[in-house]
C-alpha cells in the first residue's frame, strides 16, 4: 500500500496476524490507543470486533473487508480486480513502500480457545524474538502458484502463529494464563502435559501424581495454585473442549467421542456437555452447522 490507506476489517474473524515487512501499518481496536507496527514486528488482533489497520490512525477508512474476506470500497464495489497484484498480492499502487503479510483465522476450535481467551486484544512481538525464519518463508510462498500451495501456506501460517504466541508469552510471563506458566514446573508440568495428550485415560488425582513423583495432596495443592483450578476441573474442561470440536467431524458420533475423551457412553458425555457447556453435544453441532 502507498499513503493514504485505511481499511475498515469488520470480517469477525476470531484471530488474524499481520507481520510488517515494508514501512509501517497501525492498528486501531475499539477503544485501545492505536498501535503501531514497523517494519519486522508482527502483531496479532483478536476479533470478532472490527479493527482498523491503515498509514496513520487519523486516516479514514475507504476500503472495507467483509466476513467473506470481500474487499469493497465505500460504495460497496469490489476492490478484487483494480487492486489485484500478483499471486495473492492486493493493494493501491504495486510500488506501495508499506507491506503487510496478512493472515486470518475464519474459526477457532474450542480446544484454541484456551489459548484465545487467555490474549489481550492484540499484542506485538518483534520477528526477531521468533528462533525461526518463518515471515521470510512466508513471504517466498506467497509468491508461488504450484499445486499444494494452499497446504503450504496454512501450516506456515500456524507456523507464524503459534511462534509468536510462544515468544509472547514467554515475554509476558505475569500476563501469561497459569497452565502456561505451570508448563515449566517441574510437577505440575508433566502432569498437564498427561491430562492433555492421554485425556481418554481414567484419571484420578492419586494416579496422577504417582505417575509425576508426586503425592496426591501435594499434587492437587501446586496444580491449583499454578493452573488455578484442580486437576480434575481443568480434565473435565479439556475433554469438553475437544468433543465440541471433534464432534464436528464428518460421520462422528456422540458414543465415538466419548470414548475418545475420557467418558465411558455417550450417555455420559452429553450430561457432562450439557451440565458444564449449557447445550447438549446434538445443538451444539447444530449451533456449528
Amino acid at each position: 500500500m502507498a499513503a493514504p490507506w485505511a481499511i475498515d476489517v469488520v470480517d469477525e474473524a476470531p484471530l488474524t496476524i499481520a507481520a510488517v515487512v515494508g514501512g509501517h501499518a497501525w492498528v486501531a481496536l475499539g477503544d485501545a490507543a492505536p498501535v503501531r507496527l514497523g517494519a519486522g514486528q508482527i502483531g496479532i488482533v483478536r476479533g470478532p470486533e472490527p479493527y482498523r489497520m491503515g498509514d496513520a490512525p487519523e486516516t479514514p477508512a475507504s476500503i472495507t473487508v467483509l466476513p467473506d474476506q470481500r474487499c469493497v470500497d465505500h460504495l460497496g464495489r469490489s476492490l478484487e480486480e483494480p487492486f489485484m497484484r500478483g499471486v495473492r498480492t492486493w493493494g493501491n499502487d504495486p510500488d506501495g513502500p508499506n507491506i503487510v503479510l496478512v493472515g486470518t483465522y475464519g474459526r477457532l476450535g474450542e480446544s484454541g480457545r484456551f489459548l484465545l481467551d487467555a490474549l489481550p486484544t492484540s499484542l506485538v512481538v518483534d520477528a526477531a524474538d521468533i528462533d525461526l525464519p518463518v515471515v521470510e518463508l512466508l513471504a517466498d510462498e506467497l509468491a508461488r502458484d504450484v499445486p499444494g500451495q494452499s497446504v503450504v501456506l496454512d501450516r506456515l501460517l500456524d507456523l507464524l502463529t503459534v511462534t509468536t504466541l510462544r515468544a509472547w508469552l514467554t515475554e509476558a510471563a505475569d500476563d501469561a494464563p497459569g497452565w502456561w506458566r505451570a508448563a515449566s514446573d517441574p510437577i505440575v508440568g508433566p502432569a498437564l502435559r498427561l491430562l492433555q495428550h492421554n485425556p481418554e485415560h481414567p484419571w484420578t488425582v492419586g494416579d496422577l501424581g504417582a505417575e509425576v513423583g508426586a503425592s496426591r495432596a501435594a499434587l492437587a495443592k501446586r496444580f491449583s495454585a499454578l493452573v488455578g483450578q484442580p486437576p480434575m476441573a481443568f480434565l473435565t474442561e479439556w475433554r469438553l473442549a475437544l468433543a465440541a470440536d471433534l464432534l464436528l467431524e464428518p460421520g462422528a458420533t456422540v458414543e465415538g467421542v466419548a470414548r475418545r475423551v475420557g467418558y465411558s457412553t455417550g450417555f455420559a458425555l452429553s450430561a457432562a456437555f450439557k451440565r458444564v457447556r449449557g447445550c447438549s453435544p446434538r445443538d451444539h453441532r447444530a449451533a456449528a452447522a
